[in-house]
């Protein structure tokens, strides 16, 4: 069945949804009008994952959802019933850890592996870096950590929690003169502190994630391997589509793009990319994105510009923060590169000064140059651009880094090293010019997401609605014309997203943050109740503030389970903000004091509910509907996150990622209130564009 969408379903497998379950969905999903379901990666993925997005083993079906015989009972069970599947794949990366049995062959064997190239391992730096331990390698020694055993496939090294396989003959080396340091200093990898990985890696990381390793699907055998069972599924009918995970973090999204769909026929696909303010996405063999930003289009369309203004301006005087949005930015990148991104700038320090030694012209130390690559980085205002060696860039492109290259230019004393590192790239005439600009490239995103999603977003929050997975905090209110202009250079073929797993804020607890953009007296008056409470005195007012929006945001009558999921959004929201805590050097009495507020906040509303909050709801409810009718009529394919019929009130991971019953979104049907409102829409607006059909584009690629 190789019809086009007309309207997916999105569906978090694991936390125990499995095949089985996914296939009690289909009857409701059938009812509804929807066309696709849409699953979270299906790979075997490390044990206990919540997501499935560490897989460990791209060539088999995760037995704990049912293997591949299950997954083929519920393609089966789907097309009986008029629905596709749409499968989410990760090319990007695998789990690092020897539960990966291409990487755990690796360890084993090192350059003779046969996947020793899989891998995006810098084998020239020495032994594979393994952060796996609880300080030195020495100092496991003597706390009697590491000891020697055998398993089938041949000896290991036990550590605390895990098994690292051992090159042949290392058993003989133990059992004659040598001591488990010898043993460890033989191998084809070395234990460190997991406290310095940022120092030493030697694997590219998915973003700051040490425990993901970077795959080279630009290898042709890469590929294959990576995909093989994905073309397996497709030749045997069960696949309808495809999901590209974080395609900005591939050496060659285009070449990869280009090879994917020469493999796929008329298989549809779709990328998860970030498009920054006016980005194009560029000329790919895809039919659209995952549609981030129709999601940003449509609450930028329903806040009140006047009203997110006082909001804005009541923020600064309570908080007495003034820094502008873009000012926190640049903040927030320059403590990720030097913090979270400190062995990305390292190794693009090394490829640059590598790159700058043969040009006599230039005569750049390593300050220089390391000074040059930080300005390059922080001036980048997007994700990435798609230059690939030896062929011509895009004008968007050239355009682009022209003017990352003037901004970058201006912040230091001498262009002479930035515009040399910036021509080298563009030229890559050379293996180490073309190696400095792909790895560019990639850093590019992965600084991007950290700054601005998980820092930034954090720090800057006089209006959550407008910090979301690709919106602009300080671009938030869209006339009609500007709408009506993006909608008309819209992709037909995108999905249109409202919510999804990585979202920050669910849509019906986005827009009740909209709402507050419309009533801003209302808030005012919450933030003054709020402030007045005992345990407002020990938090900073920056995090009451957001505290108080995200109780907004997913409040119910009654407030049961309320507390405990405010107070765990509150200590991830000042995690990632990375200011007074951070997720490595935790700081327990902030922590406390915003955690008790938290809970504070809640006590109060559930003794005596805000009468300010009312009108907040109303409007919030009327919007939550406005949303939804702009998300069916407009270009794309409307895309449901599971449980989306309702309302959808979740924070973000792992708030939003709880399993949702198909009895109770089946319940709704007859709901009274918005909520059922909702759900009567979006089933009439579903099977009116199943009537329809014959608008709705055939898949390209």
């Amino acid at each position: 069945m190789n019809r086009f969408p007309h309207a997916t379903y999105r569906l978090q497998l694991r936390g125990g949804v499995d095949f089985a379950a996914a296939e009690a969905w289909l009857p409701h999903l059938a009812e509804m009008g929807i066309s696709h379901l849409y699953l979270s990666p299906i790979f075997t993925a490390a044990p206990g994952s919540t997501h499935g997005y560490d897989v460990t083993d791209p060539g088999e079906i995760d037995p704990v959802l049912g293997g591949r015989e299950g997954y083929s009972r519920l393609a089966a069970a789907a097309r009986a019933k008029g629905i596709g599947l749409i499968l989410d794949i990760v090319p990007n990366h695998t789990v690092f850890t020897p539960e990966n049995p291409w990487l755990r062959d690796v360890l084993r064997h090192g350059m003779g592996s046969r996947y020793a190239h899989h891998f995006h391992i810098d084998w020239e730096a020495g032994p594979l870096v393994l952060p796996f331990l609880d300080g030195t390698v020495e100092q496991a020694v003597e706390r009697g950590d590491l000891s020697i055993g055998q398993e089938e496939s041949g000896p290991v090294l036990n550590i605390p929690g895990l098994t690292v396989p051992l090159a042949p003959g290392s058993e003989a080396l133990a059992e004659g003169a040598g001591t488990l340091l010898a043993v460890h200093d033989a191998q084809h990898w070395r234990l460190t502190d997991w406290r310095f990985e940022r120092d030493g890696v030697t694997h590219r990381r998915f973003f700051n994630v040490t425990s993901l390793i970077g795959m080279r699907v630009e290898r042709p055998e890469v590929f294959d391997d990576m995909h093989a069972l994905l073309f397996d599924l497709v030749e045997a009918g069960e696949v309808a589509g495809v999901r590209v995970d974080h395609v900005d973090g591939l050496a060659d999204p285009e070449e990869y793009l280009e090879r994917l769909a020469s493999r796929l026929g008329d298989v549809p696909v779709w990328v998860e990319k970030i498009l920054v303010g006016e980005e194009e996405l560029p000329d790919w063999p895809v039919v659209g994105t995952t549609g981030y930003e129709a999601a940003r289009a449509i609450a930028c369309r329903l806040t009140d510009e006047a009203g997110w203004k006082k909001l804005v301006a009541l923020w600064q005087t309570e908080t007495g923060r003034e820094a502008s949005f873009r000012e926190v930015l640049a903040e927030a990148k320059d403590q990720v590169l030097r913090e979270e991104l400190a062995a990305e700038l390292h190794e693009l320090c090394d490829l640059g000064g590598t790159v700058l030694e043969a040009d006599p012209e230039t005569d750049a130390g390593a300050e220089a140059v390391r000074e040059a690559v930080f300005a390059l980085l922080i001036a980048f205002p997007r994700y990435r651009t798609y230059f690939r060696p030896g062929r011509p860039g895009r004008a968007e492109d050239l355009k682009l880094m022209a003017e990352v290259v003037d901004a970058a230019a201006d912040s230091l004393r001498s262009d002479r090293v930035v515009r040399a590192l910036a021509d080298a790239m563009l030229r890559a005439g050379t293996p180490d010019e073309a190696a400095l600009l792909i790895r560019f490239q990639q850093v590019t995103g992965a600084l991007m997401a950290k700054a601005q999603e998980d820092t930034a977003g954090f720090r800057w929050v006089p209006y959550l609605a407008a910090n979301e997975v690709g919106s602009e905090p300080d671009d938030t209110c869209w006339s009609e014309e500007r709408f009506r202009d993006w909608a008309a250079r819209r992709s037909a073929g995108g999905l249109t997203l409202t919510s999804s797993h990585d979202t920050k804020r669910a849509e019906d607890a986005r827009m009740r943050l909209v709402s507050l953009s419309h009533h801003p007296d209302a808030f005012t008056a919450l933030w003054r109740r709020a402030w007045a409470l005992p345990e407002a005195a020990g938090p900073d007012p920056n995090h009451c503030w957001y505290i108080l929006q995200c109780l907004v945001a997913i409040w119910r009558p009654g407030g049961e389970g309320l507390a405990d999921r405010l107070a765990d959004h509150t200590l991830k929201a000042l995690r990632e903000a990375k200011e007074a805590t951070t997720w490595v050097h935790p700081d327990e009495e902030v922590e406390a004091a915003a955690t008790e507020f938290a809970r504070a906040l809640v006590a109060d509303w559930i003794e005596t509910p805000p009468s300010e909050l009312e009108p907040i709801l109303t409007t919030a409810a009327e919007l939550s509907l406005k949303q939804l009718e702009l998300k069916l009529a407009l270009p794309g394919v409307p895309d449901f996150y599971q449980g989306a019929e309702g309302a959808l009130l979740d924070l973000t991971d792992p708030d939003n990622r709880r399993p949702v019953s198909p009895d109770d979104v089946v319940a709704l049907k007859d709901a009274p209130g918005w909520v059922g409102e909702k759900f009567r829409l979006t089933r009439q607006g579903l099977q009116r564009r199943g009537a329809h059909r014959d608008r709705v584009p055939e898949a390209t690629s």
